[in-house]
């Protein structure tokens, strides 16, 4: 358990990286003007590093005494790389 949360927590620290790029791309979105849709897409790239620290910290809490839920907690923040997967692929 410990290996697994260690590896996928590293690749959530690199995945950090491009974040930072999407992120600053993100805003871009205004250019067309300001709406709730912007806004939630900006909003919801943005929350991406919050869910990753804090998705992190509860996988480490729960680890010992509940397992299932550590593992479960911590692919959360997967949900982001996934759909950003997805848009991009519908994009092309």
């Amino acid at each position: 358990m410990k290996l697994y949360l260690i590896i996928s927590q590293i690749l959530f620290a690199l995945s950090l990286i491009p974040w930072f790029i999407i992120w600053g791309l993100s805003f871009m979105s205004f250019d067309s003007g300001v709406n709730l849709a912007n806004g939630s897409f900006v909003i919801a790239i943005t929350l991406y590093p919050v869910a990753v620290i804090t998705c992190s910290i509860l996988a480490w809490v729960f680890r010992v005494k509940r397992k299932k839920f550590s593992t479960i907690i911590n692919l959360f923040p997967m949900l982001w790389i996934v759909a950003f997967i997805g848009f991009m692929g519908l994009n092309n």
